[in-house]
């Protein structure tokens, strides 16, 4: 009986290490692919390299989701141990990545797959990975801050003029105090630091000077001070309760979410809803805060010239194929896709209409402006609401962002 037991022992560990010598084995034949894809759009970009891999590459992908990707890319790359072939990272991350000198530009991607080049994406998605005139980066969408709005609530207040311009303004909203039904909203505060950030720009303002963090400035007293005006007017959902939520059980006359909610939104029945740009104090200028998703490779020096080649093929399939990816509520950053009459049924092809509609997204590319982001969520609601005294906060803001930065340099050190 012992003799039996040692032996199906036996047996199992030279299975285990069979198995493990085939992973291993494998890996020089797969890209590994991460992404931080944790909601339903991580099953979309499953489909998409589901897809590619029908084609029977040489490399196939293998996607790996991660929800605390940043970190562990830390960890691999301090380590130099597991560091994947290709991942996907935001818009916010280039500039401080490549600082660090841990990202391998797309020069080698790029010539082997020529039509991998800047005239063939959105502009602003493409332009976030160029640092300095080298391509760190290749764009897969652009996902951005969105208005949505109840069409039964406009037409019940006789108010579907607002979006004869494509611009709700603020006077506009504020014209409805006084005029609703108890429980009924005009605005959610959904990304209501997306928001703000939105106004910096509509305001002619930006959140760095020569550098520097900008944030307790005037421009921003201001931004959050015209957004206060629609919560003072009681015109905005009440703190404290989600107001996205509220806006699905058709309570709430505009949105603020994203891009992606357009696939959660359409579940719901009974809503009747459409989109529009983010609401803005001036009726010239209209401004959608957003970010990008962007194909990466860390540095690796395990990563082989083929592997990369295969890489190329990869993108080159996605540059052609990601309609998949517009059902998941982004708006694609290829050319090619958004210039397919098919892409007109899908909500978000709003955002790439017309040329003014394009350059409304708004990508920070500043360096700190992780921490800008930080610290706008963070105070936003109160500020907004009227808990704290905005000079006080604007001051805790920026040395809020200023020892980051601080914390951030000694870290390096």
């Amino acid at each position: 009986m012992l003799k039996k037991k040692m032996g199906v022992s036996l047996i199992l560990v030279l299975l285990a290490v069979s198995v493990l010598s085939g992973c291993g084995s494998g890996d020089k034949n797969t890209i590994t692919f991460w992404t931080p894809l944790t909601g339903d759009d991580g099953a979309y970009m499953d489909q998409l390299v589901k897809d590619y891999n029908a084609t029977n590459p040489e490399y196939k992908v293998k996607h790996v989701i991660t929800s605390d990707m940043y970190t562990k890319i830390s960890t691999v790359l301090n380590s130099g141990k597991g560091v994947p072939d290709l991942a996907i990272i935001h818009a916010d991350r280039v500039p401080g990545f490549v600082k660090q000198g841990v990202l391998e530009p797309m020069t080698g991607v790029m010539q082997a797959q020529p039509e991998l080049k800047e005239e063939n994406y959105l502009p602003q998605a493409w332009n976030t990975g160029n640092i300095d005139g080298t391509q760190y980066t290749v764009p897969l969408d652009i996902h951005s801050n969105a208005m949505y709005y109840n069409k039964d609530l406009l037409k019940k207040y006789n108010v579907e003029s607002f979006l004869d311009d494509d611009v709700v303004t603020i006077d506009e909203m504020l014209s409805l105090q006084g005029k609703l039904d108890e429980g009924d909203y005009v605005v959610n505060d959904a990304l209501l630091g997306w928001v703000v950030l939105a106004q910096i720009q509509n305001l002619g303002g930006d959140i760095q000077q020569d550098g520097k963090p900008a944030v307790n400035t005037e421009v921003m007293k201001q931004a959050f001070q015209e957004i206060k005006k629609i919560a003072d007017a009681g015109l905005m959902t009440p703190f404290g309760e989600d107001g996205y939520l509220m806006f699905q059980s058709g309570n709430v006359m505009f949105s603020t979410d994203g891009t992606w909610s357009s696939t959660a939104h359409a579940t719901v029945e009974n809503l009747n809803f459409g989109v529009t740009n983010i609401y803005s104090a001036n009726a010239d200028k209209f401004t959608n805060r957003a970010s990008s998703h962007l194909f990466a490779m860390l540095k690796n020096d395990k990563r082989t010239d083929e592997k990369e080649a295969g890489i190329g093929q990869f993108l080159e399939f996605i540059r052609q194929n990601s309609m998949e990816w517009a059902k998941a509520g982004q708006i694609v950053a290829s050319k090619q896709v958004i210039e397919n009459p098919e892409y007109n049924n899908y909500i978000q092809s709003f955002f790439t209409a017309s040329d003014k509609q394009i350059e409304s997204l708004y990508i920070y590319t500043y360096e700190y402006y992780p921490y800008v982001a930080e610290a706008v969520d963070t105070y936003a609601a109160d500020i907004v609401r009227g808990n704290v005294d905005i000079d006080e906060t604007l001051q805790t803001m920026q040395k809020f962002v200023e020892d980051k930065i601080a914390e951030g340099s000694k870290a390096a050190e």
